[in-house]
Order: C-alpha cells, then structure tokens, then sequence
C-alpha cells in the first residue's frame, strides 16, 4: 500500500484545459455564494462569544462612550470618510489566484517570526476574510450574486473572457457595496478614523496566511478642518524691582496704582485651570484689589492718611517689611457731586463672545442703576467708525438709556483711536464744572484701526486728559486682550484700569466701589521714600515696576502720576534690610567718601525712612505735600502682632511674587501663603478674602504644590 502511494506521489497531474478551469471557477464561485448567502443555513457560531466583525468591534465601543452622539460634525466627517474607505475595501479586494494562473493555491509555510506589515494592492487573504465578515453583517440585503456566465449563460472558456468576466464582477460588488445601509457606512467610517493620523494595520484574521492588509486615512477637507484659536494677548514686559543699596540709591520713587486689572485676569487664569502668565502678575494690583480698614482721613482738607507699620519678613528671617497704607477721604453719597460719564463702548467684531460684549451691557446697567437721577450718561460705540448712539440723557430717563445698551450689536474692525477722539469730544459738550467728569472705556483692547501702536495712542491721550476729563478702562474677554495697550491707556491718561470678568466683578467695581471708580478726591499722587544709611542697608519696593518714577520727578508738577477715588486704599511694601544683618547682599564700596554726621542728627535719632506723599487736587494744577517720618515706634515684634489687614495684603503680596517668579520667595511655599492668608481674613462679608485662599490651593495645584516660585 505505501509503495502505491509512493508512486501515485510522484505523478505529473495533467494541465488542465481552459475549459476545464473556467469550469472550475464558475462551480467555485457558485459553492463560495451559496456558502455566504444561503439565507436557510443555521446562524450562530460553536464559538464561545457572539460572531461579529472587526467594524463592529471598532464601532460598539465608540458608540457606547458616545463620543460623536448628536454631533453635526461627525455626520460630515463620517459619510464622505466611509465612501472613501467602502472604495478603497472594494478595489483592493480580488478573488483568489491571478488571472491566467492555477486555481489551487499552495499554502505558504509557517513563519516562525512575526512579519512586518506593509502596504499591498494586490489580493491577500485578510482582504478576503474583512469582505466576508462584512458581507456577512449585512446578509438579507443585497440578491445573492449569480454564478459566473457571460451574457449568453454559458461559463466562459477563454483567458480574455474569463478576464471581461472578473472584471463585470468586481463592478457589481463595487455597486452593492456602496449601496449598503447608512448604518454600514458609518461603522466603515469610524473604523477609518479609529486609524487617522497615520496608515494603520488591520491584523489578519486566523487563517489568513499571517499577513496584514493597510487602510488609508481619512482625508478631511481643508474647509472642514479647524485651526486652533491664536491667542493674541498681549502684556506690558517689566523685570521685577532689584534689590537696592541704600549708601548708592538711598531715595525710591514711584506713582500710586489702584488698578485691579491683574488680581482679576490672574483669578480668571486659575479658574480655567492655568497659570498665568508672569507678566499678567502686578504684585501692587493683586494687593491693592482688597478692600482695608485703614485709618483714613477726619476731613476733605487732607485727602488722604498714611500709616506705616514695620514687621519681620516671612519669607526671609534677615530682612523686615515696611508696609506703607494710604487711605482716602470717602464722600458721603449725598455730597457726591454730579456725574457727566460718557460709556466709550467697543462693538468690533472682536467682541462677539459672550464674557465681552453681553457682560459689557449687563455690567453697564447695573452701573446707570448706581447714578443719580441728576447725572448725564452719553453713549458712543466704535467698530470700522465711531459712532453716537446716544446723547448726553439724564439717568432720571432711565428707560432710554437702558433701551440704548440692549440695541448694541457687535461687528467690524476696531477703530478705537477715532472711539476715543469722539468720546472726548462728546464728554466736553456736556462737560460739568465741578462736577465729574470721566469717559468709561469698555473694550478687549483689540484696535486695529486707526493709531495703533502703544506710543501713538499715549500721545493722542495725554493730550485729551488737559481737558479736565478722567478715564476709567474696563477689559473684557480673552483670546485678545491687550492689556499692555489698556494700562498704557489708563497710566497717560488720569484713569484706571480694571477687568470684568463676571457679572459679581462688575458688580464689585462698578456699584460696590462706585465711588472709589467715579469720583476722584486727588490726581497725579506720588510716594517717594528716603531711608536712613545709618538704619537700613538695602530696600526692594516689592511690585509697581510700570509706576517707577525718577528722583526728580517727584517735585516736578508737569509728570502724570496716578490718582485716587472717594475711599480708595492704597498699600505699598518694602523688604529693607538693617544695617548689619547677614541677609546684606550687596558689599561695602571700596572707595566710599566718608560719611559726615548731618547738622540735625538729633532730631533723626531713630528713624529708619522718611515718607513723603505729594498729590493735587481734582481741578488744581499745583501739588501739596504730606510727610511721615518711620520710626521703631511703627515697629511690631512679630508678624502675629500686626493688625489683619497687614498680614492679609503681605500675604497677597508674597503670593503675587510667587506668581510673577521672584526668587527671594523660591523656599516660601504655597501652604505658607495659605496659612497666613487664612490667619488673618478677619470679616470677610463679600468672601473675597476666602476666594483669595481657595485661588492660593488651586495654584499650588497647577504647579505641582511645590515651594518653587515658577
């Protein structure tokens, strides 16, 4: 028996005629769609799990999760992707053996390494196995396809025939293919997308001669495609203030700043999860944000009360802080004096978002509910041109005001320079004498008409604060905020600067504090500070970078400086190092001219600095000065010492250096911050004082809760 088989191995078969092996394709074709498409055969599987194809396994999970659910831009992504892919699945796939070759195909022998996948265009046994699962899915809706006969019914027996003939079926599956169900088409599409960003392998079924077969990745239109949103703000670059010696550089110099723009914008910052940008970070604003119970003036004469207190630095043990508190005069509501306010409102097409202009117009109407029936309130919008939309109306038409905000509608460039030249202009024809007098700007700081550098913009509004008319700046939104341009703005123009990012921040600004924002009580104030060699060896004023002044400035009436509203409080803090204590970073010079004792040596016993404050009144032109010599009597042993007020604002303060990267605070942590924040909130009746130690957590969140200052 075994020598029989033997010999029958060793026999040549004889070479089929073309008419045998059309033959055989044709009874192939048939067995193959009968097997696929017999709708009486038993479904299931004696597998363990439930047939299903690789689509559906893509598809299923997908689905679950409903990440495109009620998506409008996944019905656009999905549909031209699953044509695409359906074509790509029908080209590639061909019927076993090439045209004019055996039927039989010899079975390739096992690898022992896995191989590689590549790309191929011609017929693998995965393509196969993917349509079959495929057609499976969706067997019951499409005709089962007819045996392989030309036109006449007869099987073909040429190679060109047989050629026309695999060619008419490739058609038909093309067109049955494309006209499955939207459903199949989805599914096809998500297999693709599952595989974007790069050609991605499909793994061969079992059986399937271990090779693999590529599917392309789907190609999104150019109009389909969104880019990501340029961030195009923009802040004022300014180093951090060094440490300086008081026997080179005894006198420091600066001008007043209640702006709170950057308490704000850092806030806003935080709450969306990011840390902001150093130089967004104005340690003196950040400070300056809170409301302070300093003692504050009897009378209107004095317009303001300094009062200094001394303690031990936190951060550092070597050092001290001198903690400098201004407190103006607060007007009684009933003496206010009338109020002619021009609303300078940005309609640019900039400001279509819905935290810029809708808020602008909510923010606006709680303020027209704050005023006085007697006061004026004109309206002029700027985008592409400035225009009036209304004129100077008393609040006591309250109705017609409000019915101007609703109309604003945004759109068009951003002419703000001509906004401005306009808003002046209408605030002089109303103008009050003795009265307040203030254009409100309320825009993202987006000019792009017009005078669009910063200096330009300055000139044009140093020239327009002659005129006896403030200027407040109010910044909305994201994305564009310039708020190097708005502090530019406001600094050269007898303003401030503030940033609304809710309607409870307008609220706080534009009702709460109304008469801090609206009615000034001195212009153009200034500090400056000598410290006494003999007591202090160094000084850093911690914050106003953008404020510094020179020396001579400060008795020079002619250089701007900043103001202050009815009741606004003003902090400012120096770390100063003592004479003799090794936290002095700076040696000795060399060369120094021996000191000579001053004439009235006695009568400076004691003193560690002289502070001098010099401002004018609304409408004068001519400055005063106040003076308040620092003694160890302002002294407190201990930071635990001083009142709450004190410790919170220094925490504020070593918070806002954390941010803005300062490295003598590169050891303080955020926990330290927090604990001394929390210690000293004291009332708290508008919680800003709690919402300041929650930001203080979230940052020490963000940057890894580190005691880092980066």
């Amino acid at each position: 028996m075994t020598d029989d088989f033997d010999k029958l191995s060793g026999l040549t078969p004889p070479k089929a005629s073309n008419e045998a092996r059309a033959r055989a394709l044709a009874a192939a074709m048939q067995a193959f769609d009968t097997a696929e498409e017999n709708s009486t055969a038993t479904q299931g599987s004696v597998r363990p799990v439930r047939q299903s194809s690789i689509f559906n396994r893509i598809w299923s999970p997908i689905m679950n999760r409903k990440l495109l659910a009620g998506s409008a831009l996944a019905t656009l992504l999905v549909i031209p992707a699953a044509a695409f892919l359906t074509l790509e699945l029908t080209r590639n796939t061909t019927l076993p053996g090439d045209i004019g070759t055996e039927i039989a195909v010899k079975e390739e022998p096992k690898q022992k390494a896995v191989p590689q996948p590549t790309p191929s265009s011609t017929a693998t046994a995965a393509d196969e196995t993917l349509a079959a699962a495929k057609k499976q899915e969706t067997s019951g809706l499409a005709a089962p396809e007819p045996a392989a006969t030309d036109a006449k019914g007869q099987a073909p027996t040429s190679e060109p025939e047989i050629a026309k003939l695999l060619a008419r079926t490739r058609e038909q599956k093309a067109v049955e293919v494309q006209s499955a169900p939207a459903a199949e088409a989805e599914a096809d599409a998500m297999a693709n997308q599952m595989m974007s960003d790069s050609v991605a392998p499909l793994s061969a079924a079992p059986g399937a001669q271990n090779r693999m077969t590529f599917l392309p990745a789907p190609v999104i239109a150019p109009e389909m495609q969104t880019a990501p949103q340029e961030n195009r703000e923009r802040f004022g670059k300014a180093d951090s203030n060094p440490v300086k010696s008081v026997a080179t550089d005894p006198v420091s110099t600066f001008s007043v700043d209640v702006d709170t723009a950057s308490y704000a914008f850092v806030r806003r910052s935080l709450m969306e999860g990011q840390m902001p940008e150093r130089d967004a970070v104005r340690v003196e604003e950040m400070v300056n944000y809170f409301p302070y119970d300093w003692p504050r003036p009897a009378t209107a004469a004095e317009p303001f009360k300094a009062t200094v207190t001394v303690t031990p630095t936190p951060w550092n043990g070597g050092t001290r802080l001198m903690h400098v508190a201004i407190k103006g005069y607060d007007v009684v509501p009933a003496e206010a004096p009338k109020a002619n306010l021009v609303f300078l409102i940005d309609v640019s097409g900039s400001m279509d978002e819905p935290d810029k202009l809708p808020l602008l117009k909510a923010a606006f109407r709680l303020l027209v509910e704050k005023l006085k029936p007697e006061d004026t309130v004109s309206i002029v919008t700027y985008a592409g041109n400035a225009g009036t939309v209304l004129e100077p109306t008393a609040v006591k038409d309250k109705a017609k005001i409000l019915a101007a905000i609703d109309t604003l509608q945004p759109g068009g460039s951003t002419a703000g320079a001509e906004g401005i030249d306009a808003a002046y202009r209408l605030a002089e024809k109303a103008f009050v004498k003795g009265g307040v007098n203030r254009v409100m700007l309320a825009t993202d700081g987006d000019f792009n008409v017009g005078p669009a550098s910063d200096d330009e913009l300055k000139q044009m509004i140093e020239a327009k604060r002659k005129s006896g008319i403030f200027l407040s700046v109010l910044g909305f939104g994201r994305g564009n905020y310039n708020d190097a341009l708005m502090q530019t703005i406001a600094q050269n123009g007898n303003g401030t600067a503030a940033y609304i990012d809710t309607l409870a921040e307008a609220q706080k600004t534009l009702v709460e504090e109304a008469g801090s924002s609206l009615f000034p009580i001195a212009k153009d104030v200034k500090l400056q500070v000598e410290f006494n060699p003999a007591a202090i060896a160094e000084y850093r004023l911690i914050g106003y970078e953008t404020r510094a002044l020179k020396r001579e400035d400060f008795n020079n009436d002619k250089v701007d400086a900043g103001d202050i509203g009815s009741g606004h409080s003003v902090t400012a803090i120096y770390e100063v190092t003592p004479k003799g204590s090794p936290a002095v970073l700076n040696d000795d010079l060399r060369y120094k001219t021996a000191e000579k004792p001053a004439a009235d040596a006695t009568t400076k016993t004691g003193e560690l600095a002289f502070l001098k404050i010099r401002y004018k009144k609304p409408d004068g032109d001519r400055s005063e000065l106040i003076t308040t010599p620092v003694t160890e009597a302002n002294a407190v042993p201990s930071l635990a010492e001083a009142p709450n007020d004190v410790r919170f604002s220094v925490a504020v303060a070593s918070f806002g250096q954390k941010l803005s990267g300062v490295t003598a605070l590169s050891d303080y942590s955020y926990d330290a911050v927090i604990d001394l924040a929390a210690a000293s909130k004291g009332a708290d009746p508008f919680g800003y004082r709690g919402e300041f130690v929650n930001l203080v957590r979230l940052a020490k969140g963000l940057s890894g809760g580190g005691s880092s200052a980066n």
